[in-house]
């Protein structure tokens, strides 16, 4: 084995070992605080939903356990039999339709497809067994096929627009890796502003709010916030799950509050438009443009080290390709393994997410003129989610991007 696959395999097992402990020890503090139910929670949620939602963290967390065995065990797999190549070689070798440009670009994604379908028995088991079995689910396993093709025939279309692309900029000289973060960069800021809502058109239906006085009051809260919007959308989530959220789509004008139908039947109209002036602070505190140049740093180092990679042979080799390997089958190897390193990242962007999801939560405070709608909102969605009150404080610090609702009550109410 070369020194840089014994690297990774010490990498990827010390990430599964961390992964494993903190699934341990919030798996550990769900079961201590079973029939003890904290007196914060007490205002939240009666003691059956509070047994409920115990038994729903701790599912998740067992769950969790054994997708991490599985993914660390399989990744480690993929190395030390050089499994990644043997399939890359396998579509590589079935015709000539494989060379070229876009030939290249299908046996990536072909390669990308057979490694992820053992991972469908997870999801499949996350929808129709734990969800499911919480009351959570709502798709049929025909809409969940149904889903599966769709996402993988729009997985052919990108990869056959976007690899070739990559693969032409390479040939422009040793800044390529400048063009192609440029490339990359520009789709995710038109998939964040346009293309997004036209992808989520395959799946979901939209339509306008029929609630003319809730429509006018959202669009009032929006106007008098400046935030610039004229229409309010309610999406068909509870086709799919019992989980509610909202969001924005599009941009300037064209911009669109979407509402998912679970939240509207769930919430209040005062309850509904303090979610909103949260979700419209995002905004108003320059959280989105903040995320995106994060992005856009973080695109543009990754490109700068897949252009060393390129020229390593080290790299290639200790996956079990050639010396001579392009950059298509470097990208695939760059996105299966590089989460070894950016998962020590996690905790960092968790907090300054927290951080903004205070700042999002002040300013709804100030438009709605005080805390108590927000937070009756809250512990709603705690309790329709079967939301976790009492995560492991290491758990929560590395993983929650939101901060735990009595936390969010604290801040709200100094």
């Amino acid at each position: 084995m070369s020194q840089a696959a014994l690297i990774f395999l010490l990498l990827l097992l010390l990430k599964a070992v961390v992964e494993i402990v903190l699934e341990a020890l919030n798996l550990r503090a769900s079961q201590a605080a079973v029939g003890k139910i904290p007196a914060f929670a007490a205002g939240v949620m009666d003691e059956a939903t509070y047994g409920k939602s115990n038994a729903y963290t701790q599912d998740k967390a067992r769950f969790a356990l054994v997708n991490h065995v599985w993914d660390a065990a399989f990744l480690g797999l993929l190395l030390l039999t050089g499994g990644l190549a043997k399939v890359w070689g396998l579509w590589s070798g079935l015709g000539p339709w494989t060379a070229g440009t876009f030939g290249q670009a299908l046996v990536f994604f072909l390669t990308f497809w057979t490694l992820g379908l053992p991972g469908l028995v997870f999801d499949y088991y996350s929808h129709f067994v734990l969800e499911q079995k919480h009351g959570f689910n709502k798709m049929t396993p025909g809409l969940w096929v149904a889903d599966l093709l769709k996402g993988w025939v729009l997985g052919v279309v990108l990869t056959l627009i976007l690899v070739p692309i990559l693969l032409w900029i390479t040939s422009l000289g040793t800044c390529w890796w400048l063009g192609a973060w440029a490339v990359i960069f520009g789709f995710m800021l038109f998939m964040a502003f346009v293309g997004g809502a036209w992808l989520m058109k395959l799946f979901h239906k939209f339509a306008p709010l029929e609630d003319i006085a809730l429509r006018d009051r959202l669009l009032a809260l929006a106007n008098r916030t400046g935030f610039a919007c004229n229409t309010i959308l309610m999406m068909d989530g509870s086709k799919r799950s019992a989980h509610s959220n909202a969001f924005f789509m599009g941009f300037g004008k064209a911009r669109r509050i979407v509402l998912f139908d679970t939240l509207v039947k769930q919430l209040s109209p005062s309850e509904l438009e303090a979610v909103l002036a949260h979700e419209i602070g995002h905004f108003r505190c320059g959280h989105i443009p903040r995320r995106l140049v994060i992005s856009g740093f973080m695109t543009l180092f990754a490109f700068w080290l897949v252009d060393l990679l390129l020229h390593a042979d080290w790299f290639k080799t200790a996956f079990g390709f050639g010396s001579g390997a392009g950059l298509a089958p470097v990208l695939l190897i760059f996105a299966l393994a590089s989460g070894v390193v950016t998962f020590w990242s996690t905790p960092v962007s968790s907090f300054f997410s927290r951080k903004q999801e205070f700042e999002a939560d002040a300013f709804a405070n100030k438009a709605m003129g005080g805390p108590a709608d927000l937070i009756q909102a809250l512990r709603k969605l705690y309790q329709n989610n079967l939301g976790n009150l009492t995560p492991h404080p290491l758990y929560s610090a590395f993983y929650y991007s939101h901060p735990v609702l009595p936390e969010r009550e604290g801040a709200m109410v100094k």
